[in-house]
């Protein structure tokens, strides 16, 4: 199995961790919807660099143009709930609770893609499963 995922992987982890975290601060002055329309300018300010090193010509396929724009919608609706919730919660608790949801991931891996998951997987998810459990309660 190549590790070419593993760099991509880190930089994942240290951008999400830190998208985590900055939204607490943030909804500490302003409301959560006015941080949403300021972390789609950031959003946007990527997609801008990302989309000159397509040189302006990103692919096109229907199917793959209307989940990207899915993803988008799901994503940033997602965001909007995490600032609503670290607005009034502990920012620890949301993290953990919501860093759960790698599990609706694994669910339709295995029923949409039919990726099966291994025992030990399995037994990876139920450890998380109890580890949140046991943090934010």
């Amino acid at each position: 199995m190549s590790a070419n995922w593993v760099l991509p992987a880190l930089v994942t982890l240290v951008c999400w961790g830190l998208w985590g975290f900055i939204p607490k601060l943030t909804t500490q002055y302003i409301n959560p919807m006015s941080a949403m329309i300021y972390e789609t300018i950031g959003a946007a300010i990527v997609g801008l660099v990302v989309l000159t090193l397509v040189d302006f010509r990103p692919e096109v396929h229907v199917k793959g143009v209307c989940l990207g724009i899915t993803t988008g919608i799901i994503g940033l609706t997602g965001a909007l709930g995490f600032l609503f919730a670290v607005k009034s919660g502990k920012v620890a608790v949301v993290a953990m609770f919501t860093s759960m949801s790698p599990i609706i991931t694994v669910a339709l891996g295995c029923l949409v893609l039919k990726e099966p998951v291994t025992f030990k997987e399995g037994l990876g998810i139920l450890s998380a499963f109890a580890a949140i459990f046991f943090f934010a309660s």
